[in-house]
């Protein structure tokens, strides 16, 4: 069985993080390892959550893993709540790196123009060192203007997204994939591009009039989940956007969805399909 390890904060309450990441890359038939980087009570959109720091086990527990000779296909980080946290990812990439395996960073740190609250420019430069190290990196256009001195742009055009994915690429990642892009009005999706073979790949779905917490991280998740099964970067690209897209639109039509997050639950037998579908065109090709 293929074991993909990830790295980010855990929310008791709230459909975010590992919460999200756990169970919708075991659910796509990987081994899922977690190093929870803090414990929280519920996510940050709830007021006076709970929050215990976990950076001081980070080291142990790799260092334990490494006694014990394990390895992963994939190691995976999201939200990183510190300088110290980023140092020590970029220290775990380089005990568990192999010939073999992947590494895939999302920089989750910013939205909507703005860095969150805990962050600095200084934070975001950090976090451009540790994209760096990665093979593919998965930012929206807010955290990637940040880490590259770009501005940001509510209205934008493809060769806006085109020059911000070449100062990604420059920070050393082979993969950029860019979220969250619609150059068209009504529509939204991602368009990546390949360091190596200088290719662009851009896929597009309709834009639905609702926003969730949390979607970003799915959208990662089911990613990476992908990738580790074999389907090639542009294919993975393509099930996270469908699955993102769905659990947002059955959220909305749920009179009893909850606010905090998205129906991700009832919608990975969708996520499942569009794997075997994928699968099945590559046999085919």
């Amino acid at each position: 069985m293929k074991r993909i390890v990830t790295v980010q904060d855990i929310s008791c309450v709230g459909k975010c993080s590992l919460t999200v990441a756990l169970p919708i890359i075991s659910a796509m038939g990987v081994e899922t390892a977690i190093i929870p980087t803090a414990v929280l009570s519920t996510h940050t959109m709830f007021s006076e959550f709970t929050c215990k720091d976990l950076t001081d086990q980070i080291r142990p527990i790799t260092k334990h893993w490494q006694k014990e000779g394990l390895g992963f296909d994939a190691v995976y980080t999201g939200y990183l709540g510190s300088f110290e946290q980023i140092d020590l990812m970029a220290e775990m990439f380089d005990t568990f790196r192999t010939q073999r395996n992947m590494v895939v960073v999302d920089p989750a740190m910013a939205d909507n123009g703005k860095l969150y609250p805990a962050f600095d420019p200084a934070f975001a430069k950090k976090m451009a060192t540790l994209c760096g190290k990665a093979d593919i990196i998965v930012p929206n256009i807010t955290e990637a203007s940040f880490m590259t001195d770009t501005e940001y742009r509510e209205t934008y055009d493809e060769a806006y997204v085109k020059e911000l994915l070449q100062r990604l690429a420059a920070l050393g990642s082979r993969i950029s994939i860019l979220t969250g892009v619609g150059l068209e009005p009504g529509t939204t999706g991602a368009m990546g591009y390949d360091r190596e073979k200088e290719e662009y790949f851009r896929y597009t779905h309709k834009r639905l009039p609702a926003s969730y917490h949390g979607t970003g991280d799915i959208f990662s998740s089911s990613f990476t989940g992908a990738l580790v099964n074999g389907l090639s970067w542009k294919d993975a690209l393509e099930v996270a956007a469908e699955y993102t897209a769905e659990c947002i639109r059955v959220t909305m039509e749920d009179p009893e969805g909850c606010w905090y997050g998205v129906n991700f639950e009832t919608v990975i037998p969708y996520l499942l399909t569009l794997l075997e579908r994928k699968r099945e065109e590559r046999k085919q090709s």
